[in-house]
């Protein structure tokens, strides 16, 4: 099995790509104790370097602690995941948890509309960075949006979120003033 890697925009994260499906819907840990439905991720938190866990469809985002260094931990996240997935185990054990995807019939026309351009416009191009981004809520004016993978705590996300996505929020719904991520 080859596992290729990709850098990501944030220096702490890095993008294994297996080349096997790995989740039904993206999932983000941020510990160990949240990972109980998925042995994949409870695995990785068992490497002391590991911060967090991003699993999308076909790629997983580890995040490294800050004192760790890649090139001397790349080897051992490489090796725990080729082994798990070896191994036969499914990456998660049930369903994975439902996404936050349009369900109220009678939501404000304006949601409708920035949950439309975040998951067809920003989404994918997030995704391919090893992270995600999800509607939270729009309220007063300001969109708030969770940052997941790669994105959190990624320098470069502030300007993303303001030079990217609040401008291109902006220009297709006028009411929206900022974005700010949670």
């Amino acid at each position: 099995m080859f596992i290729q890697t990709e850098i990501t925009p944030n220096p702490e994260s890095l993008k294994f790509l297996p080349g096997v499906n790995i989740s039904p819907a993206p999932m983000n840990f941020i510990d160990n104790s949240q990972a109980t439905n998925s042995p994949l991720a409870q695995k990785l938190f068992s490497l002391p370097c590991v911060k967090s866990i991003f699993l999308g469809y076909d790629f997983i985002t580890v995040t490294k602690q800050e004192d760790s260094q890649w090139e001397i931990i790349k080897a051992e996240i490489l090796v725990t995941i080729m082994d798990f997935l070896i191994s036969g185990q499914a990456s998660v054990n049930e369903a994975a948890p439902k996404e936050n995807n349009i369900t109220d019939l009678d939501e404000d026309k304006i949601v409708k509309e920035i949950r439309e351009i975040i998951e067809t416009r920003v989404r994918p191009s997030v995704m391919q960075d090893g992270g995600d981004i999800v509607f939270h809520d729009f309220k007063d004016g300001i969109v708030r949006l969770e940052l997941h993978g790669a994105c959190s705590g990624c320098p470069s996300s502030t300007v993303t979120l303001k030079n990217g996505i609040e401008n291109m929020l902006k220009y297709y719904v006028p009411e929206v003033i900022s974005v700010e991520a949670i």
